[in-house]
């Protein structure tokens, strides 16, 4: 079986050197670029299970080294690494497609159980079409495999977070979901108490699968948390 290739990007060096030696260990293989033109180039003439993206690069921002990514990519886990700790940065890079994000500094062990998660995720993806079904709630359709999100005939574009939490609200459908209960399936590990991206979530979704139809399906259980249902 090959190892999983990272690509790093980081303009310091020492965090860099710091990361391909503990990813190495672990038993994947790396490269690194400082500078956002660089991680373009590489991203473009390699091949790359996930990359580990710094938002502060000298070039291009690491903002803008994911859009330009994401414009053709949907699918190569991007986990932001970033020494600013404000949720516009975090909402930007998630709204543009990240998989995940990660504040500086940060232990070693919880950024490889991150990529682990994100890696894990995405090879859930690769399954085979023909041994996938579509997850159905009433009009509301999903296919993991494809990434379609259908209520009724009409198709519904949703950010990969979005895909992934309405997928797991599906796949537990009926049952009340908190929201640390949420974080952990969706996200992967546990926000510390930074619970209200899932509000923030749970809102988007609610704007693209619920508001432009009739018939409701996400619900608030107040002082619990949300679930996904038919009701009469």
């Amino acid at each position: 079986m090959d190892k999983p290739r990272i690509l790093i990007v980081e303009d310091e060096e020492k965090i860099s050197r710091v990361l391909e030696l503990e990813l190495t260990y672990e038993g994947y293989e790396t490269g690194k670029a400082f500078d956002g033109l660089d991680a373009l180039t590489l991203y473009r003439e390699q091949e790359w299970d996930l990359i580990l993206l710094d938002i502060m690069l000298p070039g291009l921002s690491g903002i803008e080294v994911l859009r330009r990514i994401r414009t053709g990519d949907t699918e190569t886990p991007v986990i932001l690494l970033t020494a600013k700790d404000s949720v516009e940065d975090k909402v930007s890079g998630l709204d543009l497609g990240a998989n995940d994000y990660i504040t500086k500094p940060f232990q070693i062990e919880e950024l490889l159980a991150r990529v682990r998660v994100a890696l894990r995720m995405n090879a859930q993806k690769s399954v085979p079409a023909d041994e996938v079904d579509w997850l159905q709630i009433a009009d509301l359709k999903l296919n993991e495999m494809t990434h379609e999100v259908f209520r009724g005939d009409t198709l519904i574009e949703l950010t990969p977070r979005e895909f992934d939490l309405l997928a797991y609200l599906m796949k537990n459908a009926t049952h009340v979901l908190n929201r640390d209960q949420l974080l952990n399936g969706v996200w992967g590990y546990d926000y510390y108490g930074d619970t209200n991206v899932v509000d923030v979530y749970i809102r988007y979704l609610r704007n693209k699968v619920d508001k432009p139809f009739e018939k409701k399906l996400i619900h608030t259980i107040r002082g619990v948390g949300y679930v996904i249902k038919e009701t009469p």
